[in-house]
């Protein structure tokens, strides 16, 4: 509860600015997603949350901002929680874009939030609607690439981790089972990181995806 009270405080009051339409060249840069809700006086809303990934161009942070019915309502710094009519919205991104953003309704199930048809979330979306045997082939595959990183990631990791002297000293070192040659590493960190981008397409990363990487 202390956490979830933290970051209501985090919330700033926006200007009333126009929501900016989401331009081509941001489709990987900039999530924006969309849900209509009911208002108290029963007419309805609609809320979008807008992130672009790379934070603000003033001063680097990456902030959420919540539009209402288009015009800018609040705004926080990652990860967001936007108190609205019924609950509130949830968002929080990692590395490769949303892991979440989601509206939790006071008494009932979380919904996630649409994304605009013309970024990269809806055109996975679009793809999982039209073609869902390719949309689970694709998942599989981004999955499978990302285990493989987490595979050949942790035990370097734990190999630079025995070789600190104090470590070293009382339980000994320990050696990679899995020995690549620089381009190996180039290559299956790459596909690693292509993994991970398709699965935050969907906000399935986690922090898994962050460590394979």
């Amino acid at each position: 509860m202390k956490f979830k009270r933290w970051l209501n405080h985090r919330v700033r009051a926006g200007s009333g600015e126009p929501v900016k339409r989401l331009r081509w060249w941001q489709i990987f840069s900039r999530s924006l997603r969309t849900i209509a809700l009911p208002s108290p006086d029963g007419t309805a809303s609609t809320y979008t949350v807008d992130v672009r990934h790379g934070g603000d161009m003033a001063d680097g942070v990456i902030r959420a901002r919540l539009y209402v019915n288009g015009s800018l309502h609040s705004y926080s710094k990652m990860p967001a929680r936007f108190p609205v009519p019924g609950g509130h919205i949830e968002v929080a991104a990692n590395g490769f874009g949303l892991k979440r953003c989601h509206y939790m309704p006071a008494g009932g199930s979380e919904l996630q939030l649409a994304p605009d048809p013309a970024s990269a979330e809806g055109c996975r979306a679009r793809l999982h609607h039209r073609h869902p045997g390719l949309s689970r082939f694709i998942g599989i595959v981004s999955t499978a690439l990302v285990l493989a990183g987490l595979c050949i990631t942790v035990p370097q990791i734990l190999e630079s981790i025995s070789q600190i002297p104090p470590i070293a000293d009382s339980i000994g070192t320990f050696t990679s089972p899995v020995q690549l040659p620089l381009q190996g590493n180039l290559f299956i960190g790459f596909a690693a990181v292509l993994g991970s981008t398709e699965r935050a397409l969907r906000m399935r990363s986690s922090w898994i995806d962050e460590l394979a990487s």
